[in-house]
């Protein structure tokens, strides 16, 4: 019996390898490279590497002291990084909106020239959603123009929403944000201008994984009363984007901020174009 579960885990575990590398090809060759990529890279190397050579690498792991604290520092790690996905997985549906709120603001997440693309129409479909049910409420669109794009992103946001049936006069875009902290920073200027408040009641809107840390940023930002909207993330995206919004709520917890703190350059090295990445 034991034998035939052995042979069964490691049926899975090549199963599990061949289909993170396939998955990893169609990414090389569908997108650039970014963090979220890289992450996905890192966990199907993992998989071969623990697949063709578990039984050397067991045998250290039960040997010498220095094989036995690798062996528990990977195993605590993994559980770690796998209870950040799981909140990362649940958290984003923890804050729903009330109905009370007066904005709508939306979160950009690249354009592929001068669309969309599809993780933002995920949001911008959600969001028309919401709008459409409460005519009352004003909406800004906000994102800046990335270095492949060709208008900002707020602008090719507002301009989707209008298309879909929003009236005009209902949506703004905020066009200089480069980041979701400035996102709401740059906003709530905007807002200010109308008239409004940090106070204003306001529902923000972005796939679920990214829902915790942004509504953490509306705080820091200074809006006192935040819900949240979540959307869904396509199927293809789904895999590099939890696994890298772990890493980046982990960096949040430490930081306070994705716009500074020692891994800062790292990270925009290696999100070359991410705004590329979301087709």
């Amino acid at each position: 019996m034991m034998r035939f579960a052995g042979k069964m885990a490691l049926t899975l575990l090549y199963c599990t390898a061949a289909a993170l590398v396939a998955y990893s090809i169609g990414l090389a060759l569908t997108s650039n490279f970014n963090m979220g990529n890289l992450m996905v890279w890192l966990l199907a190397a993992a998989a071969v590497v623990l697949a063709v050579w578990h039984k050397p690498l067991f045998q250290w792991f039960r040997g010498p002291l220095p094989g036995r604290v690798t062996g528990w520092a990977l195993v605590i790690l993994a559980i770690a990084y796998a209870l950040l996905i799981g909140f990362v997985a649940v958290s984003g549906y923890a804050n729903p909106p009330t109905g009370r709120e007066q904005v709508i603001l939306v979160l950009g997440a690249g354009l592929r020239r001068d669309q969309p693309s599809t993780l933002l129409r995920y949001r911008l479909d959600k969001a028309y959603e919401y709008a459409a049910a409460h005519p009352d409420m004003l909406v800004v669109t906000s994102g800046g123009q990335g270095r492949d794009e060709w208008v900002p992103e707020g602008q090719a946001m507002r301009d989707y929403l209008i298309a879909k049936g929003l009236g005009p006069e209902r949506v703004i875009a905020e066009n200089r944000s480069t980041s979701t902290e400035e996102n709401f920073l740059f906003s709530l200027d905007l807002l200010k201008e109308r008239g409004m408040s940090e106070a204003t009641p306001i529902v923000y809107v972005s796939n679920s994984f990214h829902c915790y840390r942004a509504g953490e940023y509306a705080r820091r930002a200074g809006f006192t009363s935040v819900t949240s909207l979540p959307a869904s993330t396509p199927w293809r995206s789904v895999l590099p984007c939890y696994l890298r919004e772990a890493l980046a709520l982990a960096y949040y917890w430490v930081f306070k901020t994705s716009t500074s703190g020692p891994m800062h350059a790292l990270v925009g090295f290696l999100d070359l174009n991410k705004r590329f990445f979301y087709k």
